[in-house]
C-alpha cells in the first residue's frame, strides 16, 4: 500500500517540477526579451539618440551603450549572486525582473536628442546600466535554479531551457520587430514605433514578477539554508576557496559568449551594413534561424546527458575556430536570402555546442552555498570583456577599414577556450549538485 501511494505521488512531483521549470524559464525569456529589444530595434532608435554621423557611426555609439550594460553586469552578478545564495534562488529571480521592468519603461518614455539634447543619451545610458545589473543577477539565479530543480538524469536537457529562453527572448524581440515593420512601416518605426518594444517588455516583466513569486524554492538551497553554520557566499571566498572553478568559468565563457553575440546579435546588423540586405529581410532571416536554433537547444542538452558535456563544448571550440572566418567572408558577398540563411544557420548550429550546456557545466562545479555567485560572477566578468564588446569591436574594425580582423578575433577566442574545454573535468560525472 505504501509503495502504491508513493507511485501515485511521483507524477505529481514530476508535474510540479515541470511547472517550476516552465515558470522559471518564462521569466528568463522576458528578461532576455527586454535585453534584446535594445539590439533588435537599434537600427531604428539610434538616430533618435545619436543624430550625428552616418549609419555606422550611429550604430557604433548605440553599440557602445549596449556594451556598457555588460560592464556593470559583474556588479549585478556579485550583488544578486550573494543575495540568491543567502535569500534563495526565487528571491534573486524576483529582484532581477523588477529592475528590468524599471529599465525598459525608462527607455520607452525617454526623450529624443531633438527634445532633450545630451540628456537623451544620458537617460538611455542609465536605463542600460539598470538592465545590465538586472541581467548580471538573472543569469546566475536562473542557471542555478534550473540546474537544481531538474532531476539528475536530465539536467543537461532541462538546464538547456535557459538558452532556449535566452534565444526565445531574442526571437520574440525580432518577431515583434517584424510585426511592427509590417504594421507600421519604416517611417513610423523610426519616429515612434521602436518605443513599443520597450513598453511591451515592461508590461511582460510585471506579469513575470507575479509568476516568480509562486515558484517553489530548490531543495539544494532549502537544505543549505537550514544550516546554522553554513559558509558565507562572498566574492573573496569564491576566488580564495574555489579559484580553479572560477577561472575555468571565465576561460570557457570567453570564446563561447563572443561567438554567441557575433553569431546572433551582430549578424543582423552585418547582413544590413556589410552584405547589403534591407533591414526587413535581415530581420526575417535572423528570426527564422533563431527559431530553429531554439528548437535544437534541448536536443543538444539531452545529448549531453548521454555522452557528457565535454564533447559538445569541444565541437563548438573546434568548429568556431575553423569556420568563423570563411563563413563571414562568404557572407560579405552573398546576395541571396536563402544562401545567407544557410550560412547564418551554420553559425548557430556551431554555437549550440556551447549555449545549450554552459549553464549546467558552471552549476555543477560549485557547492550549493556559493553556487549562484560562482555561476554568475566569473561568467559576468568574461561576458563583460568578450561578449558585450563583440559588436562594438566589429563595428569599430569596420569603421577603420579592417572588418576581417573581427573574424580572426572570434576565431582566436574560440581557440583559447578550446584549450579549457579539452583540459576541464567532465562535470556530468563530477557534479557537485547533490539533490534531485
Amino acid at each position: 500500500m505504501g509503495a502504491a501511494r508513493r507511485k501515485r505521488r511521483a507524477p505529481v512531483h514530476d508535474r510540479k517540477r515541470l511547472t517550476n521549470i516552465i515558470g522559471g524559464s518564462a521569466g528568463n525569456l522576458v528578461e532576455w526579451f527586454d535585453w534584446y529589444v535594445y539590439a533588435a530595434f537599434a537600427l531604428y532608435f539610434a538616430p533618435a539618440f545619436f543624430p550625428q554621423g552616418d549609419q555606422t557611426a550611429q550604430l557604433l555609439q548605440t553599440a557602445a551603450v549596449f556594451a556598457v550594460g555588460f560592464v556593470v553586469r559583474p556588479i549585478g552578478a556579485w550583488a544578486m549572486g550573494i543575495y540568491a545564495d543567502h535569500k534563495g534562488r526565487k528571491a534573486g529571480l524576483t529582484l532581477s525582473v523588477s529592475l528590468m521592468c524599471a529599465a525598459s519603461l525608462l527607455i520607452a518614455v525617454a526623450p529624443t536628442y531633438a527634445q532633450a539634447g545630451i540628456l537623451s543619451p544620458g537617460i538611455l545610458l542609465v536605463a542600460r546600466l539598470l538592465q545590465g545589473i538586472s541581467l548580471g543577477g538573472e543569469y546566475g539565479s536562473s542557471a542555478t535554479y534550473l540546474s537544481e530543480i531538474a532531476d539528475r538524469g536530465r539536467r543537461g536537457f532541462w538546464s538547456s531551457f535557459q538558452y532556449v529562453t535566452i534565444i526565445g527572448g531574442q526571437l520574440t524581440a525580432l518577431a515583434l520587430l517584424v510585426v511592427l515593420q509590417l504594421l507600421l512601416g519604416e517611417q513610423a518605426m523610426s519616429d515612434w514605433g521602436w518605443r513599443v518594444g520597450f513598453a511591451v517588455g515592461a508590461v511582460l516583466a510585471v506579469v513575470v514578477f507575479f509568476i516568480r513569486r509562486r515558484l517553489d524554492e530548490t531543495l539544494s538551497f532549502a537544505k543549505v539554508a537550514g544550516k546554522v553554520d553554513r559558509p558565507k557566499s562572498t566574492a573573496r571566498s569564491l576566488f580564495k576557496e574555489h579559484p580553479r572553478q572560477a577561472f575555468l568559468v571565465m576561460a570557457l565563457t570567453a570564446g563561447g559568449t563572443a561567438a554567441f553575440y557575433a553569431y546572433t546579435i551582430y549578424l543582423q546588423k552585418f547582413l544590413v551594413n556589410t552584405s547589403g540586405f534591407d533591414r526587413a529581410t535581415a530581420s526575417r532571416i535572423m528570426t527564422v534561424a533563431l527559431g530553429l536554433m531554439l528548437l535544437i537547444q534541448p536536443l543538444a542538452g539531452r545529448l549531453s546527458d548521454r555522452v557528457g558535456r565535454k564533447p559538445l563544448m569541444i565541437f563548438f571550440g573546434v568548429s568556431a575556430m575553423l569556420f568563423t572566418y570563411p563563413i563571414f567572408t562568404t557572407l560579405e558577398t552573398v546576395r541571396s536570402a536563402p544562401a545567407a540563411f544557410a550560412l547564418v544557420m551554420t553559425c548557430l548550429i556551431i554555437v549550440t555546442g556551447y549555449s545549450s550546456i554552459n549553464a549546467i557545466i558552471k552549476a555543477e562545479m560549485f557547492p550549493a552555498h556559493i553556487r549562484a555567485l560562482g555561476v554568475a560572477l566569473p561568467f559576468a566578468i568574461a561576458n563583460a570583456i568578450f561578449g558585450g564588446s563583440a559588436e562594438y569591436v566589429a563595428l569599430y574594425l569596420k569603421d577603420i577599414g579592417h572588418e576581417r580582423w573581427f573574424y580572426i578575433y572570434i576565431s582566436g577566442l574560440a581557440a583559447m577556450s578550446l584549450i579549457a574545454y579539452i583540459r576541464m573535468r567532465e562535470t556530468k560525472t563530477n557534479s557537485l549538485i547533490e539533490e534531485d
